[in-house]
């Protein structure tokens, strides 16, 4: 990565959600959800003036790529400032707080998906640490990558629970991390969608490999678990079938489309990253479907090699990466199942309307 291109400050909870809670009739439920959307607008911002004054990457200090991650949870005490106070360090029994061993917990997870089936030495390919914050803010509606860290929010107990509590949302904005330092997709309209989507694949992935769960017993949901008792919904974000995770009097429907015909068009969300990401992850989830077995290991890999390869660019669009994904199946798999299950799925959700002209 450049080290002059900014770092994207990600969210796993959208704008698009805190835009019908702000219109809550319940005022306490509208405030938060303000306070947590200004907040969070002012950290972008904040990422990017950063960004410009330049940061290093960290790396082991003694240079060598351990097949061990070196993890960090540090204790925010419901304030703003980062990284907290230091509770919990790599090789050290858990602690009695439970969020901060979830997260802890979390940053393996995702550690081990990387080197065990990708061969990842952390996020960036060379050992980086792993750093995390737990109960940041109060209320704190959200999770976070900052470019450097992982942040979670407590949630508010009446619609979001502890963010510390789906695996897959600690893998996703790690992800962000793994894009941030291979593909750097900008985080806007299409590509942008992409970023999202790659961190909901490889969030999802986490969860899978952690349970040992192959393609059919995978529920394929992004952030089931989350939502509090009493909202009607499983989760943030449905890959098998976009725009079913929630329906709910407070939160709306579930916005995402499942293919092109349903391609949102707006100025919101960074050109709707959160929503339009809907139609790749399901490309995704039908690959891995038609392969069965561990998602991980073929349709996982498949992705991942598009993603590391070096020929993603940063201004990618859904033609481009469809494209990639078959050229990457083709190059690892020969002419088999793997690329006849992508060029199928492309064009199921409406992206590649040509399969042989997409090689």
């Amino acid at each position: 990565m450049d080290a002059t291109t900014p770092p994207v400050f990600c969210t796993i909870v959208p704008p698009h959600v805190f835009d019908r809670l702000i219109e809550a009739e319940d005022p306490a439920l509208a405030r938060i959800a303000r306070r947590t959307f200004v907040a969070d607008a002012a950290r972008r911002t904040e990422r990017r003036l950063t960004t410009v004054l330049g940061a290093e990457p960290l790396a082991p200090p003694d240079g060598a790529l351990l097949d061990q991650p070196r993890r960090t949870v540090y204790d925010a005490g419901h304030t703003t400032t980062l990284p907290g106070r230091r509770v919990r360090g790599e090789g050290e029994p858990p602690v009695q707080d439970a969020s901060a061993n979830r997260a802890y917990a979390g940053l393996g997870a995702t550690f081990e998906l990387y080197l065990s089936a990708f061969g990842r030495h952390s996020i960036d390919g060379e050992g980086l640490p792993l750093d995390a914050t737990v109960h940041f803010d109060r209320s704190y509606n959200n999770a976070f990558w900052n470019g450097t860290r992982m942040v979670f929010g407590d949630g508010d107990g009446e619609i979001f629970l502890d963010f510390t509590l789906p695996v897959d949302v600690i893998g996703h904005e790690l992800t962000h991390g793994v894009t941030q330092h291979s593909a750097n997709l900008t985080y806007f309209g299409q590509p942008g969608a992409l970023n999202e989507s790659m961190s909901d694949v490889f969030g999802s992935l986490v969860k899978q490999y952690s349970l040992d769960q192959d393609t059919r017993r995978a529920d394929w949901l992004i952030g089931a678990g989350l939502l509090a008792p009493g909202v009607r919904g499983e989760a943030l974000r449905s890959m098998k079938a976009p725009g079913t995770a929630y329906d709910d009097p407070v939160l709306g429907k579930d916005p995402q489309p499942a293919t092109m015909d349903h391609y949102v068009t707006t100025g919101r969300d960074n050109g709707g990253v959160h929503i339009n990401s809907g139609i790749p992850n399901h490309a995704f989830y039908l690959v891995a479907d038609a392969l069965g077995g561990k998602a991980w290991e073929r349709a996982g890999q498949i992705w991942y090699d598009v993603l590391t390869g070096g020929r993603l660019g940063s201004q990618a669009m859904f033609q481009d990466f469809a494209r990639l994904t078959a050229e990457a199946a083709r190059a690892r798999y020969g002419d088999g199942a793997e690329l006849q299950a992508v060029l199928k799925a492309w064009s199921q959700v409406g992206v590649l309307a040509d399969r042989k002209a997409a090689l």
